[in-house]
């Protein structure tokens, strides 16, 4: 085992120690020790209701931490480093989300060119303040201080989405809106000295832009982004991309401001080839999967609703899994944002979390989806 290999093994050793660690789902010792000797963690036996007939058709915790980090090799950092992966979409510009700029130690560095605004005079706290500076022969050079960057932005467009360069899982992500006393980020307020504060101190954050979604995401729930995650894997006998499974993520009260699954968001099935709906699984508190056919918090309906454009987006994943077919395994998200499966690629993860896909069955009853986990050494 090279060096690196051993390093990824020990990290998802970690991370596989900390889900159990953070599992609020009630074991007893002999039925942990059970699970452990499999490779699952407490919680998702909360999940998927584990029996000695089912477990090894689930792909498990310590296969998705450890083994399928290895799948992308050295590849991987095409998706991790979100920077990079936003140069790997160059080609698929319409389905880019911008990203204006990346905040390091206090500094603005643009990134998409004629996307920031041109300098001018705004507020701070009570004192006005240059957006350009003076370069001593009395012309106007456009500042890069981060805060003042971000500052400005915020008026043009009023949200933005400040996410952390390496992050995943929707951790280290502010979503920011200016109101008409200060500032939103995510659920507190704060004020412009506060948030100039804030900004300041991040560091290797990505300020991009706030995609809206369309009709169809803001109907199932309106006050998060609510993304479609879809798994797409590369078949080495037929020589093509194909995609492995499609979920529908909706926040919910208790997941809000995102739509994130293990915070208590919803995650439907997608129907691959009708792009319809199946009922929204909510996390469990403790013990069992609920299961909704109709949105607990808004009474949106659910169950049977069609991704619309579903054909479009399907296809053109497709041709973006295609594009960076060295990377044989993806997991995408998208939001829907129009009428005809107009969408855009908010980021892409290397080895993607499993729970909110195998909610609805396991992954390797596909034969196709296992042969791909074996060819990798992943089971």
């Amino acid at each position: 085992m090279t060096i690196r290999a051993l390093y990824h093994t020990a990290r998802g050793l970690q991370g596989l120690t900390a889900a159990e660690r953070e599992s609020t789902a009630s074991r007893s010792i002999r039925r942990r020790l059970w699970l452990w000797r499999r490779g699952f963690v407490s919680q998702s036996d909360a999940v998927y209701d584990l029996d000695e007939a089912s477990y090894e058709e689930y792909l498990s915790d310590y296969q998705r931490y450890v083994r399928t980090k290895r799948i992308n090799g050295t590849w991987s950092v095409a998706l991790s480093n979100k920077l990079l992966f936003h140069r790997v979409m160059q080609p698929f510009d319409d389905q880019r989300m911008a990203v204006y700029g990346m905040l390091r130690d206090g500094t603005f560095h643009a990134v998409d060119a004629g996307t920031m605004p041109s300098p001018r005079e705004v507020t701070d706290g009570g004192s006005t303040v240059s957006a350009a500076t003076d370069d001593g022969h009395g012309t106007a050079t456009e500042t890069h201080n981060a805060a003042q960057r971000v500052v400005e932005r915020l008026e043009d467009e009023q949200r933005l989405v400040l996410k952390w360069v390496h992050g995943g899982g929707g951790n280290n992500v502010f979503l920011c809106t200016r109101t008409e006393d200060g500032y939103q980020v995510n659920d507190d307020h704060y004020t412009e000295a506060e948030f100039r504060s804030l900004v300041a101190s991040l560091d290797e954050y990505l300020v991009c832009e706030f995609v809206e979604q369309g009709s169809f995401a803001a109907g199932l729930y309106p006050t998060t982004p609510n993304t479609i995650r879809l798994i797409t894997m590369y078949d080495e006998v037929a020589n093509e991309l194909f995609i492995a499974a499609a979920i529908q993520r909706i926040g919910t009260d208790a997941s809000a401001p995102l739509d994130n699954f293990t915070q208590g968001g919803l995650s439907a099935a997608i129907d691959l080839e009708t792009g319809e709906l199946g009922p929204g699984a909510q996390p469990p508190d403790g013990d069992g999967v609920e299961r909704h056919l109709t949105h607990p918090d808004t009474g949106a309906p659910v169950e049977g609703v069609s991704v619309p454009g579903w054909d479009r987006i399907r296809e053109q994943v497709l041709e973006m899994a295609d594009a960076c077919s060295f990377v044989p395994y993806i997991g995408w998200d998208v939001i829907v944002t129009g009428p005809d499966g107009e969408f855009s690629v908010i980021e892409a993860n290397s080895y993607p979390g499993l729970k909110s896909i195998q909610v609805h069955g396991p992954l390797l009853a596909d034969d196709r989806v296992r042969r791909f986990y074996e060819r990798m050494d992943v089971c």
